[in-house]
């Protein structure tokens, strides 16, 4: 799957997923893209958006997304923290429904 993580999650989050093929916003060039604006550059080289932002959800109308969105639900965007959602983000990306948001939390 082809992912493309947000300016807010840490660029090594990448290497937990290495069945993945993964940029960053910084990397094509889209830092400080306003996030309707991002999407729809997304949608045109990604299968999904992969953010801590937990306002995104509510600034953008599930209706019209262009891509599927994965909000990290977490209480940093540490690298640390965001490692313990990994198994749970495979799980959600192996049935990602397209076009959809999709909140990744913690078990237990």
């Amino acid at each position: 799957m082809r992912l493309l993580l947000d300016e807010c999650v840490p660029a090594r989050l990448r290497n937990a997923l290495p069945a993945h093929e993964v940029s960053t916003v910084p990397e094509q060039g889209w830092a400080g893209v306003k996030n309707g604006a991002l999407l729809a550059l997304a949608a045109a080289q990604f299968d999904a958006l992969i953010t801590v932002d937990k306002n995104l959800p509510y600034q953008q109308s599930a209706r019209n997304l262009p891509v599927a969105v994965v909000v990290l639900d977490s209480p940093s965007n540490a690298l640390s923290a965001l490692l313990h959602l990994v198994p749970a983000l495979e799980a959600v990306l192996t049935a990602l429904p397209m076009r959809s948001y999709v909140v990744v939390r913690a078990e237990g």
